[in-house]
């Protein structure tokens, strides 16, 4: 029997907790909440295959809408507004959604096999190896590239973007890409002998694609990203991978360009 992940869980509420405190849900958000709350109940179902694979249809298309905030009724609050914390970089924004973390709370809830079994000693050592190469990759080649710069900073709103980076954005995403998508790929393809290396690699291009907006140089940087928290992921669990992932964000924010140089 799977043991409901309650740490993730709370984290995942104080981080809910704390948008709600600065937005508002409307009428139109609810129909959101209730369908995935269908979804969810439907790929619960282990006795009716294809219920099952219709609830995770379904939820894969909200998650979409929802991550891409396509969905009406969540008035998300704008906490830093067009902010230039370097003279050299272009300027950041920064909402505290209430949108995308119930994608987080659908797959906790409903998928906490994400989670992955490993031990405390096992997800620090994984995090520690695979931030330090991640690192070393993605931003020594974003330096290479030209969209970011030494520029250490620590200004007043970093308080606020570690609690949102850290709650709204980085276990979601690693809750839906590592823990679903290559998890799931990875229980899927589990009589290939290659099968946790293919996961790996389509949870990372599907990743890096979600960069697509960002330009080219994003969606390979956030693609070689995405392999390192699978790495991390893969031997060390989600917390290893949450810890990767939070991690890189930070050592960008604080050490680099943020969120990239201006042209």
């Amino acid at each position: 029997m799977l043991v409901m992940p309650w740490p993730y869980l709370t984290l995942l509420s104080a981080g809910y907790v704390l948008a709600l405190t600065y937005g508002q849900i409307t009428a139109q958000a609810s129909i959101a909440i209730i369908l995935l709350l269908l979804t969810g109940f439907a790929a619960r179902q282990q006795h009716a295959r294809y219920v099952r694979y219709l609830g995770h249809a379904i939820f894969i298309l909200l998650a979409l809408t929802l991550a891409l905030h396509w969905w009406p009724g969540f008035q998300n609050a704008r906490m830093i507004d067009q902010e230039r914390f370097t003279e050299n970089a272009v300027p950041f924004s920064m909402y505290l959604n209430l949108d995308k973390p119930l994608i987080g709370f659908w797959l906790l809830l409903v998928c906490p096999w994400i989670i992955g079994r490993h031990s405390f000693m096992q997800a620090i050592k994984a995090g520690a190896l695979t931030l330090s190469l991640t690192a070393l990759v993605t931003l020594g080649g974003a330096s290479l590239l030209g969209i970011v710069e030494w520029s250490p900073k620590w200004p007043p709103q970093a308080w606020l973007w570690i609690n949102n980076n850290l709650l709204l954005v980085t276990l979601v995403e690693e809750a839906l890409f590592r823990g679903y998508i290559q998890g799931g790929l990875s229980r899927r393809f589990q009589h290939l002998h290659y099968g946790e290396h293919l996961a790996l690699l389509i949870a990372s291009l599907l990743f890096g694609l979600a960069h697509w907006g960002a330009g080219w140089e994003w969606v390979l940087l956030a693609t070689l990203a995405g392999v390192g928290y699978g790495l991390a992921y893969r031997f060390g669990g989600l917390a290893a991978a949450i810890s990767t992932h939070f991690g890189l964000n930070l050592l960008h924010f604080g050490l680099f360009s943020y969120p990239m140089m201006a042209t």
